[in-house]
């Protein structure tokens, strides 16, 4: 319980009131895969999953198709991918993991202007995912419906 308005405090007056709840027999790492109607999740937490091989997240990236979105928290733009082939969203996501862009080329341009640092901004989501027979190209045609609905070529960071 707080008796002060501050929003915030000051570990230094307080630690006596902390309570010790657990101690955790392995090292933290991150939370398991939520389920795909809840992924929404920042660069860097993207970067841990990858980093560390979180085998729930590379299990359920790499068994289905779909499309993905990214959003700038700090604009609103949107990018819209897919993800299909081998490992499927796995093997996307580690390519935004290792650089921020992912090789796409409007999230290209804003690294390059503001370093790989702006990445920090981006959160990522899923959109819809199909299983692994899908065709490829109803992927990418789920995709284009994605980018019309969003918006995402005209006011967004998709060039194509």
């Amino acid at each position: 319980d707080k008796s002060f308005r501050q929003s915030y405090v000051h570990t230094r007056d307080h630690i006596d009131k902390f309570e010790l709840v657990e101690i955790l027999r392995d090292r933290y790492t991150v939370e398991p895969f939520p389920g795909y109607e809840k992924v929404k999740i920042n660069y860097q937490l993207l970067k841990s999953i990858v980093v560390q091989e979180e085998k729930s997240w590379q299990t359920a990236l790499s068994i289905v198709k779909g499309v993905y979105l990214i959003s700038d928290l700090s604009n609103g733009k949107l990018y819209v991918g897919s993800a299909y082939g081998e490992y499927s969203f796995w093997n996307r996501w580690k390519e935004y993991a290792k650089n921020g862009h992912g090789g796409n080329l409007g999230l290209k341009e804003i690294i390059k202007v503001n370093g790989i640092e702006y990445a920090d901004n981006f959160q990522f989501s899923l959109l819809e995912t199909r299983g692994m027979n899908s065709e490829d190209d109803e992927i990418i045609r789920r995709e284009s419906f994605w980018k019309d609905i969003l918006l995402s070529r005209e006011f967004g960071y998709n060039k194509n």
